[in-house]
């Protein structure tokens, strides 16, 4: 069979994406009633972190230990890609020694060159480019509580990040038109909006963007490593908070989403964040869980 790894969305297709999310929510399902499940019985997950995440460790973790595997946690302490040794050094010794591995990083290019040399799988856990197993969970987030995306309006609300790339990439898979907000100079890359063009609007207004959505999601303004620039970035994301009166202006049966870890008071509300009538971000968290355990399980059959 042919080696595959999980670096972007687009490393899947449409029917490849609805077979995770239907087993993701068949995988959830038999959780609760402790059906036991455990196809990779002896296997070892190798998990690179050189960016920390509370979720990402533990869903991982937790996923690989129900599946009825282990898991490796590798702090940068304990590996430094490219800075002791090359990374396709590492990637050619650490995939003799385990049969999956997650990276967590910084450049998008680090990931990609590791893959290019990786005897087994190799999932993006999040780089400074993409971040698809969050889009995992938020898809499954969605199917759950409204069904199918495809057609619907998603309005996304922040900075053009890694999460905002994903989900240019998951407009494409799932068929539904993508509103971006955004203020002039955060825009996301400019070669991945021309490519989704068909399916893509930038705005630089909130409100005009959220006007009958769907689903609307959002993130921290400031990312990881981008600390030195917060001040700058609530001055220039002033008005971009979404709360109860930003989503007055979506369709009323509308889901607000956030990846976590969210600064309540500066990109959402407190209010909202507690509103589980609208919110669905702690659904949203766990699937991250179960999604990554579907896309284990895809990736190994592959």
């Amino acid at each position: 069979m042919a080696l595959r790894h999980f670096l972007t969305l687009l490393d899947l297709s449409p029917s490849e994406l609805k077979d995770i999310i239907d087993d993701a929510i068949k995988q959830k399902a038999a959780l609760t009633t402790r059906t036991s499940y455990e196809p990779f019985r002896n296997r070892v997950l190798g998990m690179i972190f050189e960016k920390s995440s509370t979720r990402t460790r533990v869903s991982f973790e937790a996923g690989m230990s129900q599946l009825g595997g282990s898991a490796i946690f590798l702090s940068p302490r304990d590996t430094q890609l490219g800075r002791g040794e090359p990374i396709e050094d590492s990637a050619r010794v650490l995939s003799r020694m385990v049969d999956m591995i997650m990276i967590r990083t910084f450049e998008h290019e680090k990931i990609e060159r590791f893959a290019a040399y990786s005897k087994v799988p190799v999932i993006n856990a999040l780089t400074d480019s993409y971040h698809p197993c969050q889009l995992l969970a938020d898809i499954q987030t969605y199917v759950e509580h409204r069904g199918s995306p495809q057609g619907k309006t998603v309005t996304w609300i922040g900075d053009g990040n890694n999460m905002c790339h994903s989900y240019i990439n998951a407009a494409r898979l799932c068929d539904f038109e993508l509103r971006i907000a955004c203020p002039e100079g955060f825009d996301p890359d400019p070669a991945l909006v021309a490519a989704n063009k068909d399916r893509i609007q930038i705005f630089r207004s909130p409100k005009e963007a959220v006007k009958g959505s769907d689903w609307v999601v959002t993130d921290v303004w400031a990312s990881m490593g981008q600390e030195d620039e917060q001040r700058e970035r609530e001055a220039r994301f002033n008005g971009y908070q979404v709360n109860h009166e930003l989503m007055s202006n979506a369709h009323s049966d509308a889901v607000f989403m956030h990846c976590l870890p969210a600064h309540r008071g500066e990109e959402v509300s407190h209010e909202l964040m507690e509103d589980e009538k609208v919110a669905v971000v702690w659904d949203e968290a766990e699937n991250r869980l179960h999604a990554q355990k579907a896309l284990m399980v895809f990736l190994a059959n592959q």
